[in-house]
C-alpha cells in the first residue's frame, strides 16, 4: 500500500461504520486523514485511536448539507497538511419507506445529504485538485445505485444520481488526472438502518441485513485498493456484496 503513504485524505461520515473503518485503515498505511462528521465526541475518539496507533489525523465537525462547512473543511486540510489528495464522500442516510407512506421530510433529507452533500464535497476540493493536476474523488454509493427495489425508490434515486455525477466528473476531469471512483456496498452492518422510521420496512431491511451483512472493513479495503492504485489507473466502479446476497 505504498501509494497511500502521506496522502491527505478527507473522509466525510467518518464517525462510524464505513467511514470510521476506512479512516483507520488508511491511517494505518500512512495517510494523513481529515475526519468529518457531526458527532464531535466520536471524531475526537477516532482521532485519538489513530494517533495512539502511530497515525496522523485531524477532524472538523461538519454537516455535509452545508456548502460553507465543506469549504471550511477543505480549507482546514490545506492549512494543516498543505494539499488535498483524496476526498471520500461517504456521508449518507437511508430512511427507506414506500412512497405511499409520504415521508416527504425524509425524502428531502436524503436529497440534501446523499446528493447535495456529494456535490458540495466535490465543489470544495476540485479547485485544489485542478490546480495540482491530480487527485481522486471517491463517492460511496450503494448496490441500489444499480437496481431499484420496492420501498427504496427515493434512496435508490439518490444513489443513481451519485452514479451519474461520478461518471460526469470522470469525463470532465480525466484530462486533469483527477481519478473518480464509485464504491457500491451491498448489505453492510452499520447505523444506516437506525434511521428507518417506517416500521414494516425497518423490520424487513434488518431481517435481510442480519442474515447476509458484510463488516465495514470489507468496504474499507475496497476503498484502500482504489486509492493505492498508481495515478495513471482510475478504478471507476466497485460493487462489494456479501457472497450470498441475491435480492439487490
Amino acid at each position: 500500500m505504498e501509494n497511500i503513504q502521506d496522502k491527505v485524505i478527507i473522509i466525510t461520515g467518518s464517525s462510524s461504520g464505513i467511514g470510521k473503518s476506512t479512516a483507520k485503515l488508511l491511517a494505518k498505511h500512512g495517510a494523513k486523514v481529515v475526519l468529518a462528521a457531526r458527532r464531535e465526541d466520536r471524531l475526537n475518539s477516532l482521532k485519538q485511536n489513530i494517533e495512539v496507533n502511530g497515525g496522523r489525523a485531524i477532524y472538523k465537525v461538519t454537516d455535509v448539507t452545508s456548502k460553507e462547512q465543506l469549504q471550511e473543511l477543505a480549507q482546514k486540510a490545506l492549512e494543516e497538511f498543505g494539499t488535498i489528495d483524496v476526498l471520500i464522500n461517504n456521508a449518507g442516510i437511508m430512511p427507506v419507506s414506500p412512497l405511499h407512506a409520504q415521508k416527504v421530510n425524509e425524502w428531502d433529507q436524503m436529497i440534501d445529504i446523499n446528493i447535495k452533500g456529494v456535490l458540495y464535497g466535490i465543489s470544495a476540493v476540485l479547485p485544489t485538485m485542478r490546480k495540482n493536476k491530480k487527485g481522486q474523488i471517491i463517492n460511496v454509493a450503494s448496490a441500489l445505485a444499480h437496481v431499484v427495489v420496492e420501498n427504496a425508490a427515493v434512496y435508490a434515486g439518490t444513489k443513481y444520481a451519485v452514479k451519474a455525477i461520478t461518471e460526469g466528473l470522470r469525463q470532465e476531469e480525466c484530462e486533469n488526472n483527477i481519478r473518480t471512483t464509485m464504491i457500491s456496498p451491498g448489505a453492510v452492518q452499520s447505523e444506516l438502518t437506525n434511521g428507518i422510521t417506517h416500521g414494516e420496512t425497518k423490520d424487513a431491511v434488518r431481517g435481510i441485513v442480519s442474515k447476509v451483512w458484510l463488516q465495514p472493513e470489507s468496504i474499507a479495503r475496497a476503498i484502500a485498493y482504489s486509492v493505492n492504485e498508481p495515478d495513471e489507473v482510475s478504478t471507476n466502479e466497485i460493487i462489494v456484496r456479501p457472497t450470498i446476497q441475491k435480492a439487490f
